[in-house]
């Protein structure tokens, strides 16, 4: 199956998803993930999660964190696509105006892999990580 289109429409995807985040809309958040997909992130549980169920409820209590006031702004994103699967990496300012303020040059990373499926690109890997300590 052809990629429905090409990293212009992935990076509309991740762009729609950080303002979802902003908006702490749990279902934005979690559109156009698979079924099946993979987020390695930075709270417990190590392993990951697996399952669109699972990661709807590792999410919740970051929108929490949203809601009071933390940031998630993009600040760089790089995307490859090819036929049927592409990845794409990004910086994000993540947290409040003190934590910022505290570190300013600290950066959310962020990974994913996605997959063609039913002509719509699908994140089915996400990985989130932190830059220094």
């Amino acid at each position: 199956m052809a990629a429905p289109t090409g990293p212009e429409t992935i990076r509309a995807l991740i762009e729609d998803w950080v303002q979802a985040v902003n908006a702490a809309d749990l279902d934005g958040v979690c559109a156009r993930r698979t079924d099946d997909v993979v987020l390695m992130d930075v709270p417990p549980p190590e392993e990951g999660v697996r399952g669109i169920d699972a990661y709807r409820v590792a999410w919740s209590p970051f929108l929490e964190y949203v809601r009071s006031g933390a940031v998630f702004e993009l600040a760089d994103l790089r995307v490859e696509a090819g036929e049927d699967v592409a990845w794409a990496w990004a910086l994000l300012r993540c947290g409040t105006a003190d934590e910022l303020a505290a570190r300013p040059e600290r950066r959310l990373r962020l990974s994913v892999g996605l997959r063609a499926k039913d002509g719509a690109w699908q994140v089915a890997h996400e990985h989130h990580s932190f830059t220094g300590t």
